[in-house]
C-alpha cells in the first residue's frame, strides 16, 4: 500500500488514475510518516521514501532514495529474502 499527506479523495483519484493494483492511505496529519521515522514533526510534505513493514509491524527496510524505475524491484528482493 502508499501512504501520503493527501486526501482520502486525491488518494483515490490518484490511484484510480494510474490504474494502481493497492490502496494509497491517507496520513493528513503525518502521524504514521512521523512514527516509523519517514518525516519530521514539522514537515509540511511527506519526503518520497518508502518503509517495508515485516510481519511483526516493525520496519524490516528503510529506503531513502526512490528511483520509481527501479524501487519496485528492491522491495520485491527484499521481500523474497524475508522469506
Amino acid at each position: 500500500m502508499g501512504l501520503s499527506y493527501d486526501s482520502p479523495a486525491d488518494n483515490g483519484a490518484f490511484r484510480d488514475k494510474f490504474s494502481f493494483p493497492y490502496d494509497l492511505l491517507s496520513d493528513e496529519d503525518g502521524a504514521v510518516s512521523i512514527a516509523y521515522g519517514v518525516s519530521e514533526s514539522d514537515s509540511l510534505r511527506s519526503p518520497r521514501k518508502s518503509v517495508l513493514i515485516g510481519p511483526d509491524g516493525k520496519v524490516a527496510a528503510s529506503y531513502d532514495e526512490v528511483t520509481p524505475a527501479d524501487h519496485p524491484g528492491q522491495v520485491i528482493a527484499d521481500l523474497d529474502a524475508m522469506k
